[in-house]
């Protein structure tokens, strides 16, 4: 196998997230900032799950008009719209008009749903196009999915996002940020640090990060070496043979795929009939449940589930469960195990994981050892084995769903979307509009 076409799958895969990844890790510096303050978090939410029209689009076109969408195409567009929507972020993330009587950010939500819609879209799209590179390399974009959450964490480490300290004083009668308590000669006062880079320099950086991904497009299609692992003949110099262009289009299916013995009676109509209906069902309904879990109902409560236990163990279990990601597609490159059981037993020990941390969530600002360093320890050990547990599982169904064929993929994707579409509508109304979670100071809360 080519290293070099390892290498830009991977930062073809890295394209898919950043921006939107990148955003959320942002939100502690841009929040004081804009005058939706800390209500924009459930902006975002609303705004990510709209921008689905994008892949509902594609979905369609795939289902209706099967060999219409030129699928290149379409990735070229959504790259080149998140690489100048990031950069002219960079410029305007600040900037309100006033509607209503009221200012409001309106730049910074506008490119907001454009990012949303281009790392929505990729789900549909990106997925597909790794049909035209072997199997192997499938694992490798995975892998580069999850450097798109790993990256832009590890430079908000490096730029000092959501640092604080805690300094005796008086407490003002004025607070901003929801952080209401009553004050005490000798109370303390959080104070956060200042970045070390600005918001602005940190949009042009996601921005470099999506003209990387455009790069790398490029050569995935045009380079020669990368021709040569084309699974097949038609692919030759990275576009398609003039004499196969004026064919229609057919589903892509692999040549040989040594896990299943040849000649096999077909099961169902789906991809190669290899799996019977019910079993197509009960691994997208595992798909949707498991992107569900990890893409937006766990997340949307992991400050609640980590910040009683402090600052440290807060910013441990969000930049080790980015690392967990990456590792879980590494682990699937030496064992991609595509037991059906075993999909089911590492879902079944995720949702546990996750049941806890939810628990957790749930008991905020006092929950179950959180005066004790091992709560802190059993809190961050938590947080990597969900990510690392689910997120194997879904590369699994992606190697899965890469044997089924093309529109195997494109369906893989709409379930992705589908599932943080309903998790998000399930979250937004229990944390946003019912406060069902309760959140503590950072230096004067006091449990039992």
């Amino acid at each position: 196998m080519s290293l070099l076409t390892h290498l830009l799958a991977c930062l073809f895969g890295m394209g898919s997230w950043v921006s939107i990844n990148g955003l959320w890790v942002e939100l502690p510096l841009i929040v004081p900032q804009i005058p939706e303050g800390w209500l924009l978090p459930s902006y975002l939410s609303v705004i990510i799950q709209m921008a689905n029209i994008g892949p509902l689009f594609v979905t369609l076109m795939h289902r209706f008009r099967p060999g219409a969408l030129n699928e290149i195409a379409v990735i070229y567009l959504i790259i080149g719209l998140g690489t100048v929507a990031s950069f002219l972020l960079g410029f305007f993330w600040k900037e309100t008009v006033v509607v209503g009587g009221v200012p409001r950010s309106v730049a910074l939500l506008v490119l907001t749903f454009f990012l949303s819609a281009v790392d929505c879209t990729s789900s549909v799209t990106f997925l597909p196009f790794t049909m035209r590179l072997k199997p192997q390399y499938l694992t490798t974009y995975y892998i580069g999915e999850g450097v798109s959450g790993l990256l832009p964490a590890l430079v908000a480490l490096i730029q000092g996002v959501g640092v604080v300290n805690c300094i005796n004083g008086t407490q003002s009668l004025n607070h901003t940020l929801n952080t209401s308590y009553s004050a005490s000669s000798t109370e303390l006062r959080a104070e956060y640090q200042p970045a070390n880079f600005s918001v602005e320099g940190f949009f042009f950086f996601l921005s470099a990060m999506m003209l990387v991904c455009l790069v790398a497009f490029l050569l995935l299609n045009y380079h020669p070496s990368v021709a040569r692992e084309h699974p097949n003949s038609r692919y030759t110099t990275g576009v398609k043979d003039k004499s196969q262009a004026k064919k229609k289009w057919a589903e892509q299916k692999p040549m040989m795929d040594p896990y299943r013995a040849p000649n096999l009676k077909r099961k169902s109509s789906f991809g190669t009939g290899s799996y019977s209906w019910i079993q197509v069902f009960y691994i997208f309904a595992i798909l949707a449940w498991v992107n569900a879990l990890s893409n937006t109902v766990v997340p949307s409560v992991q400050s609640y589930s980590c910040l009683p236990y402090g600052n440290k163990a807060f910013h441990l279990s969000a930049s080790m469960a980015a690392v967990s990601n990456p590792l879980a597609c590494f682990i699937a490159m030496f064992f991609p195990i595509r037991s059906l059981l075993l999909m089911g037993a590492l879902t079944v020990t995720g949702s546990g994981i996750g049941a806890y941390i939810m628990g957790m969530a749930v008991m905020s600002p006092c929950p179950l050892l959180v005066n004790e360093t091992s709560g802190g320890v059993i809190m961050v050990l938590a947080w990597i084995l969900f990510i690392l547990t689910l997120s194997y599982v879904k590369v699994i169904i992606g190697v899965i769903m890469r044997d089924e064929g093309h529109s195997a993929l494109v369906w893989c994707g709409a379930v992705v979307q589908l599932g943080s579409l309903l998790g998000a509508v399930t979250m937004f109304p229990l944390v946003s509009l019912y406060s069902f979670f309760s959140s503590g100071d950072p230096c004067n809360t006091k449990c039992p």
